[in-house]
C-alpha cells in the first residue's frame, strides 16, 4: 500500500511534481555550473550574490570586442514557468557566453526565487532588485565596460514575461524619472509566457484544449492571487483592462515565436498590439523559427535554426546600439 504523502497534488510534469506530504521534483533541473573563462567563446563570467535570495552571473567579452568602445548591456531573465530554472544551469550559462560573444554585449543573467515555495511577485521583485543594481553601475565590468544608455532586456518564456513586467513599470525603474520616457533601449521576448481566458488565434479549442487548461493551471498555482485567473494582465497583457503597450519603457520590442510553440499567437498578438499602442516612433520587430518547438535553442543550440535566432538577437542589439 504507498504512502499517502506519495499522492501527487500538482503535476505540472517535467517542470513540476508537488505531493501531498510537500515533497517537491524538478525533472528537468540540472546540476549547476560554475562560472568562468569559456573556451568557445572567450567570454569570462563570475558571479555576484546581490541579496540573500538572489544573485547575478555577469559575462564579458575577450578584450576589444566592440572595438574598444563600451557595450550595450544585455539583462537576461531566464524561463522556467517562474517553477524551474537558474541563471547557473548548463543551458543559460552556454546560451549567455554564446548571446555575449556575438552581439558583443556586458550579459547579466538574473537569478531569482521561483515558485511555489515563492509565489509570483516573488520573481518580479527579485528582477527589479537585479535591474536596478545593474543601473546603478556598482559592479566594475559594468562600469567600466557596459554603456548604461544602451541596457536591453531579453529573456524566454517565463523570463519574457517577465521582460514586460519591467518594462512596464519604468516608475520603479531607477534612473527613469523626469521626462526620460524611454529608459531602456530595447526588449527582448523570446517564447513569451502568456496567456488567456479565450483562445486566439489557432490555439485549441473545445475538447483538444487540454495545453489551454494546462498553461491556466500552472499560472493559478505560480501566482496564487492572480485577479481574473488567466486574464490577470501580467499573463495576459492584452486582456481588457491591462495597461497600454504605449507604457512600455523601452525604444524597440522584439519578439521570438517558434511556429511549433502552443504560445506562438500569444507572442504575434503581443507584437501586434505594441505597434498599434507605440506607433512608429519605436521598432517593434516579430522574427518567426519555422519548423521548431518552445525554446528549442537551448537544448538544440548547434541547429542552423538556433545559430539564426541568436544572429537576429545579436543584430537587433547591436543594431539599436548607436
Amino acid at each position: 500500500m504507498s504512502d499517502a504523502g506519495d499522492e501527487v497534488v500538482h503535476d505540472f510534469a517535467p517542470l513540476i511534481v508537488v505531493y501531498k506530504s510537500g515533497r517537491i521534483e524538478r525533472p528537468l533541473d540540472m546540476p549547476p555550473v560554475q562560472p568562468g573563462t569559456d573556451a568557445a567563446t572567450g567570454v569570462v563570467s563570475r558571479d555576484v550574490h546581490i541579496s540573500a535570495t538572489s544573485f547575478v552571473r555577469l559575462y564579458l567579452p575577450p578584450a576589444g570586442a566592440g572595438g574598444g568602445e563600451k557595450l550595450p548591456v544585455v539583462v537576461y531573465f531566464h524561463g522556467g514557468g517562474f517553477v524551474i530554472g537558474s541563471a547557473a544551469s548548463p543551458a543559460y550559462h552556454r546560451c549567455l557566453n554564446e548571446l555575449a560573444a556575438a552581439c558583443p554585449a556586458v550579459a547579466v543573467s538574473v537569478d531569482y526565487r521561483l515558485a511555489p515555495e515563492h509565489p509570483v511577485p516573488a520573481a518580479y521583485e527579485d528582477s527589479l532588485a537585479a535591474l536596478n543594481w545593474v543601473l546603478s553601475a556598482a559592479d566594475p565590468w559594468l562600469a567600466a565596460h557596459g554603456d548604461l544608455s544602451r541596457v536591453f532586456l531579453a529573456g524566454d518564456s517565463a523570463g519574457g514575461n517577465i521582460c514586460h513586467h519591467l518594462a512596464m513599470h519604468r516608475d520603479l525603474i531607477r534612473g527613469s524619472a523626469g521626462d526620460q520616457r524611454r529608459c531602456l533601449k530595447g526588449i527582448i521576448l523570446i517564447h513569451p509566457w502568456f496567456w488567456g481566458k479565450d483562445p486566439i488565434g489557432e490555439e485549441p479549442r473545445g475538447a483538444a484544449a487540454a495545453a489551454a487548461g494546462e498553461q491556466k493551471g500552472l499560472w493559478e498555482f505560480v501566482c496564487p492571487d492572480a485577479a481574473d485567473g488567466a486574464d490577470d494582465p501580467r499573463i495576459n497583457p492584452t486582456a481588457a483592462g491591462a495597461p497600454g503597450l504605449e507604457n512600455l519603457a523601452c525604444e524597440k520590442v522584439m519578439v521570438c515565436v517558434a511556429d511549433g510553440d502552443v504560445l506562438r499567437w500569444r507572442g504575434r498578438a503581443y507584437a501586434e498590439a505594441a505597434t498599434r499602442a507605440m506607433g512608429s516612433e519605436p521598432e517593434v520587430e516579430l522574427f518567426e523559427s519555422e519548423g521548431v518547438e518552445h525554446v528549442f535553442y537551448l537544448f538544440e543550440p548547434a541547429q542552423e535554426k538556433a545559430k539564426e535566432l541568436l544572429r537576429r538577437i545579436a543584430a537587433f542589439v547591436s543594431g539599436n546600439a548607436k
